[in-house]
């Protein structure tokens, strides 16, 4: 099976599953959905051979935003019943959406098969053969090396900043969550490990003479 042929699969069930996240009105099922689109975008882009992008949707979309989601939608135990969704006003927004997105296929088949289409067909079949240096190519550093190289290097700066902000909301919501209430009794450490043990038990008589 050719990287084309997984490209199209991986396209279509994209695509199926999607449409699946927009169209059901269970919550879970959605989030159900939304979890396969990250797994085969993240199997197209290691096809194109961007594996630090698909490594990255696997371990921050799917293990950690899809995964709250989860967690969020059934804690949270969001019932449909009795909820009515009224088409008509939101149909001209899908209308406009719709158009956007076949705009979009039309030029991204347009370029596929167009003008320009057939320089790769021609480089392949030409008869003169594409000699590759693997000695070199494996000496090159990777897509990953060169991502850790720059990132460490020329921005470390802005990523020691990224994470410091990160630091920030990850206090402000911890604090932010907390229920600060004057009646509630509160657990003290330190007061129950300086207790008289002595004191704790009390033995008492309850015989009648």
């Amino acid at each position: 099976m050719t990287s084309t042929t997984l490209f199209w699969i991986f396209s279509i069930i994209s695509l199926l599953s999607a449409c699946m996240v927009v169209s059901l009105s269970n919550a879970v099922y959605s989030v159900l959905f939304l979890i396969i689109v990250f797994c085969n975008t993240a199997s197209i882009l290691l096809l194109l051979g961007v594996e630090f992008l698909s490594f990255l949707f696997l371990i921050v979309y799917v293990g950690a935003i899809a995964v709250l989601f989860l967690f969020v939608v059934m804690m949270l135990n969001v019932k449909t019943d009795g909820v009515k969704i009224n088409y008509s006003t939101i149909l001209l927004l899908g209308f406009l959406i719709s158009l956007i997105l076949i705009f979009q296929f039309v030029t991204a088949i347009g370029t596929y098969f167009g003008p320009y289409s057939n320089i790769g067909i021609n480089l392949i079949s030409a008869k003169s053969p594409i000699i590759v240096s693997w000695i070199q190519e494996n000496n090159l550093p990777s897509n990953i090396e060169s991502i850790g190289l720059i990132l460490y290097t020329s921005y470390s700066l802005v990523f020691i900043l990224c994470a410091f902000i990160l630091l920030l909301a990850m206090i402000g919501s911890i604090v932010l969550t907390m229920n600060q209430r004057s009646g509630v009794k509160k657990q003290q450490i330190t007061l129950q490990l300086h207790r008289n043990q002595n004191r704790v038990v009390r033995f008492l008589d309850l015989r009648k003479n």
